[in-house]
Order: structure tokens, then C-alpha cells, then sequence
């Protein structure tokens, strides 16, 4: 699951078929208003103050400004990137990948950030943390 603020940064969790209600209590201010397609999982569990979808089944992708589009960007290019580059990922570091993505979408140059900095976003995210070759390979 992903949310996004309008203008702002966006967040990934990965879930099991259980954890939605749970990711929402704990990643959504309460006086939130989300913006959802219509799936039965967004149904009578949202602890925000206004909840309003897009019917993708009635062929209704934008009501003003409801829509889902940038999530759906978003998921284009990390089901792209996973099956074009990574090919093969498991389960145990999806958690790493939907951070690197997330890096990606929050760092990019339509933001104004060039490779210079986000190379330097990403090295000082390093500072303080060890990595080391025979704790990579962990099974």
C-alpha cells in the first residue's frame, strides 16, 4: 500500500490481506480526507474524516480533483522496474525495494532535484549505518 499528500512526499508499506485497516490507523491523520478507487477493502475502515473514490467499473477515472493517477504513475514504474530490472524479488525485501522506489518518486528531477543532490540525499540517508558484506547475504 502507498499513500501520497497532493505536493507531497509518498509513503509505502507492504501488507499481507490483513494489515490494511492497521497501516491506515497508524499512517493517516484522522481529519485526513483520502482519495481512493472503489475496492471493497477502502469500505467501512477508514479512520478519516472524509473518504471519497473513483469508480474505475464505471469507466470514472477523474471527478474533479479525485483521482488516483498518481498512485497509479507510481505503480506503473515500480511493476516496471521489479519485472524490467530486479526480475525476481523476495518477499523478505519487498520492504527495500518500495523504500528505493519511494527514494525515487521523492527525489526526482520534476521536484526540482538534480543528480548531484539526490546523490547526496541518498548517501547521507547512510550516515551512522554499517553495512557489511557477510551481513547482506542473510538466509
Amino acid at each position: 500500500m502507498s499513500l501520497v499528500e497532493r505536493g507531497g512526499a509518498i509513503r509505502s508499506v507492504v501488507l499481507d490481506h490483513r494489515g490494511l485497516r492497521g497501516a491506515l490507523y497508524e499512517h493517516l491523520h484522522r481529519d485526513s480526507r483520502l482519495v481512493t478507487d472503489s475496492a471493497q477493502a477502502f469500505k467501512n475502515l477508514l479512520p478519516v474524516g472524509q473518504h471519497e473514490s473513483v469508480d474505475h467499473s464505471k469507466f470514472e477515472w477523474v471527478r474533479g480533483d479525485v483521482h488516483t493517477n498518481t498512485l497509479e504513475g507510481f505503480f506503473s514504474v515500480f511493476k516496471r522496474g521489479l519485472i524490467g530490472t530486479y526480475q525476481h524479488v523476495e518477499k523478505k525485501h519487498l520492504p527495500r525495494y518500495t523504500a528505493e522506489f519511494d527514494f525515487r518518486f521523492n527525489h526526482r528531477a520534476k521536484l526540482g532535484i538534480d543528480d548531484t543532490q539526490r546523490a547526496s540525499f541518498a548517501i547521507s540517508g547512510a550516515v551512522g549505518k554499517r553495512l557489511m558484506y557477510r551481513d547482506s547475504f542473510v538466509g
